[in-house]
């Protein structure tokens, strides 16, 4: 099979950027096409000379439509609204969208739904193959836990950060309470402030740190009386959610149209 071709929005993004150089060192795709929202200083000029480096050939553009017609791939790390318009243009170019975009809400997740209809949607909160482990284990753990067991998920990012909780928190949060038996919704308790009571029995709790460059750092405590046991992943380097882009990517062609996640791409 050809190397599929691969488009990379928010091209000039942290993500973006370490996206662009994973897709270029890997011998299994290519880069085909680098989207930046308009107006942007990047627009019309060559990808790599943008990021300090060597020309790459390909150009930064504002119409995705344009870019998304020659691949078959699209990575999108960027923000809720552009990851919806991003959806429907990939299921119109047939081309796997593979979304780590996080802080979606119920009404971004039904147009990612509809645009899987016609496409194959790759989505994760977290791409790492690590992170994917821990919540196989929470699930379990929580599984073999009952209610006495307090399960609190501490979660640490960078100052610039703009969602809290992370969207690796929220999946580590939904997989304890399928494991518990439980909806998410009815079990989260998230920024404690002032006097809030005793803790209720059976809650999920969820605390955000932000501070300096911290890639990720994320645990789960299970807490009960005289005993506390912590799972945790830490990720020191940003390529690690790339190659799990990428591989996602990869793994997407020949896909029937749907909704996938990591577990999928990685046979959890």
């Amino acid at each position: 099979m050809d190397k599929p071709g691969i488009v990379i929005t928010g091209a000039s993004g942290r993500m973006g950027q370490m996206l662009v150089r994973a897709v270029t060192a890997s011998d299994r795709a290519r880069l085909v096409g680098c989207v930046e929202r308009p107006g942007h200083g990047w627009l019309g000029r060559d990808v790599g000379e943008c990021m300090g480096g060597a020309a790459l050939g390909v150009t930064v553009t504002d119409d995705p439509l344009e870019a998304f017609a020659k691949a078959q791939a699209v990575i999108d790390f960027t923000a809720p609204a552009a990851t919806v318009e991003f959806a429907a243009l990939a299921a119109q170019a047939r081309a796997v969208h593979v979304i780590g975009t996080t802080g979606l809400e119920a009404v971004h997740l039904a147009a990612i739904e509809a645009a899987a209809r016609h496409a194959v949607v790759v989505r994760a909160g977290n791409m790492s193959l690590g992170v994917n482990l821990l919540v196989k284990l929470t699930q379990k753990v929580a599984q073999a836990l009952d209610a006495d067991w307090d399960i609190e998920v501490i979660e640490a990012h960078h100052r610039h950060k703009v969602d809290a909780p992370s969207g690796t928190a929220l999946m580590l949060g939904q997989a304890a309470a399928e494991g518990r038996g439980v909806a998410l919704e009815d079990a989260r308790v998230s920024g404690r402030d002032g006097i809030t009571g005793a803790r209720a029995r059976g809650t999920i709790g969820f605390s955000a740190i932000r501070g300096g460059d911290i890639v990720g750092e994320h645990d789960v405590l299970f807490a009960a009386e005289g005993e506390r046991i912590v799972l945790r992943h830490v990720a020191t380097d940003r390529a690690i959610f790339a190659r799990g882009a990428l591989k996602a990517a990869i793994w997407g062609q020949g896909q029937k149209p749907g909704q996938y996640d990591m577990m999928d791409v990685l046979g959890l």
